[in-house]
């Protein structure tokens, strides 16, 4: 284990410790990145050096509810949830922050500003966060599906897979950050487009597009 965190220190410029108490006094933050099973132990374990120290800790451990992390943590220690999806890896997440009791604005946004270098963020009530997981934790399965169906029509149509995977990887890059800009277009009180105008843009009278909707439409995809 030890020979697995000295490589990713190598790897991304991190400073190697050899013990968490250690660097939990020296923190502001504390992120807590390792499986839920494992929290409760390792919280036990730091729980001197948090009374301590009080840094404002960070979970994305999935399925630990706030009030859970909470109950396992100094009275009054501030926690902020953060559930980030897979798109991190290539700093295109969308993340959901949910302040804990003793959290304020001000832990809020130094979280945002942490998970702002792989993505963007969306601050909810912790009860939304099942739904958040619909929309953006299961949704890169769902998008995948669609990239690599599109891919195979195109094989259909004589393009290698591989080329096919690409344009049809950037078509719909392409699509979200349509989609992004209008939404920044509506919030500056400009009339940007909603996606179903987006959709009706695209689609010519009596074209190919309007029927590959209407058959995706039938098919039940919306």
């Amino acid at each position: 284990a030890h020979g697995s965190a000295a490589r990713l220190a190598q790897q991304t410029g991190a400073e190697l410790v050899a013990q968490a108490s250690a660097l939990v006094q020296e923190s502001d933050v504390v992120v807590l990145a390792v499986k839920p099973h494992v929290i409760p132990g390792v919280l036990e374990e730091l729980s001197q050096e948090l009374a301590a120290s009080k840094p404002l800790v960070v979970s994305i451990a999935a399925g630990l509810s706030l009030e859970k992390l909470e109950a396992m943590l100094p009275a009054g220690t501030r926690v902020v949830r953060a559930m980030p999806n897979m798109a991190a890896a290539v700093g295109e997440s969308m993340t959901a922050l949910a302040a804990g009791s003793a959290a304020g604005q001000e832990d809020l946004d130094i979280v945002e500003e942490l998970m702002a270098a792989v993505g963007r963020t969306v601050v909810l009530a912790e009860k939304d966060f099942s739904a958040f997981i619909g929309l953006a934790g299961s949704s890169p399965a769902f998008v995948f599906t669609f990239i690599d169906a599109l891919a195979r029509a195109g094989v259909l149509g004589g393009i290698p897979k591989a080329q096919a995977v690409e344009i049809v990887a950037q078509a719909v890059t392409g699509s979200a950050r349509t989609v992004q800009a209008e939404a920044e277009r509506r919030e500056r009180g400009e009339a940007g487009r909603t996606p179903a105008d987006l959709v009706d843009a695209v689609c010519s009278p009596g074209g190919t597009t309007v029927a590959g909707v209407v058959a995706m439409e039938q098919a039940g995809f919306s």
